[in-house]
Parts: C-alpha cells; sequence; structure tokens
C-alpha cells in the first residue's frame, strides 16, 4: 500500500508540483489572493460599521439643528456651553467634570 502510494507520487510529481505552486501562489502572491481577499472582507465590514456610526452622528446633528433653529431657548444655551458667551453683567462659572 506503502508504494503505491510512492508510485501515485512519482508517476505524478510533475502535476502535484504543478498544483502545488498553484496553491501556494494563489495563497500569497496573487492580486486576489485568499490572504487578501481575507483581509478586504473584514477592512469592508469596519467600514460598514464606521458608516452606520457616522450615519446616527449626522441623524443626531439634524434633530439638534433643527432644535436650535426652533427653540430660541435652546440656543441660547447651546452658545452658552458651545462658545462660551454670557449676557452683559454677567459671570460664567466653568465647571469641568473629572
Amino acid at each position: 500500500m506503502n508504494t503505491e502510494r510512492f508510485s501515485f507520487i512519482r508517476k505524478y510529481k510533475i502535476q502535484l508540483g504543478i498544483l502545488l505552486f498553484f496553491v501556494v501562489w494563489m495563497s500569497f502572491f496573487d492580486e486576489y489572493s485568499w490572504m487578501r481577499i481575507h483581509r478586504d472582507k473584514q477592512k469592508l465590514e469596519s467600514l460598514k460599521e464606521e458608516r452606520e456610526y457616522l450615519l446616527q452622528q449626522i441623524e443626531k446633528d439634524r434633530q439638534q439643528l433643527r432644535t436650535l433653529q426652533n427653540d430660541t431657548q435652546a440656543l441660547e444655551k447651546f452658545a452658552r456651553e458651545t462658545y462660551l458667551l454670557k449676557k452683559e453683567n454677567e459671570e460664567v462659572f466653568i465647571i469641568v467634570e473629572e
């Protein structure tokens, strides 16, 4: 049985060598190698997650913009908190939470 296996290898050693070369080439060196395809799939997934996050942020910003356009008190609060604006004769104390 062992000799049959070795005779098969001896008989088809050129074809087996070509097959082995092809598998190694496709795995590591080809432009569309399996490793590159796997890496690109992972990158695509991370980009999809980032896209979802950014779409949520855009929607959140749109809601905040609508609120600021329609509510003057919210606009005043936003200006005070973001740009540290104040009215005349008014003192502003900044409290930084750690």
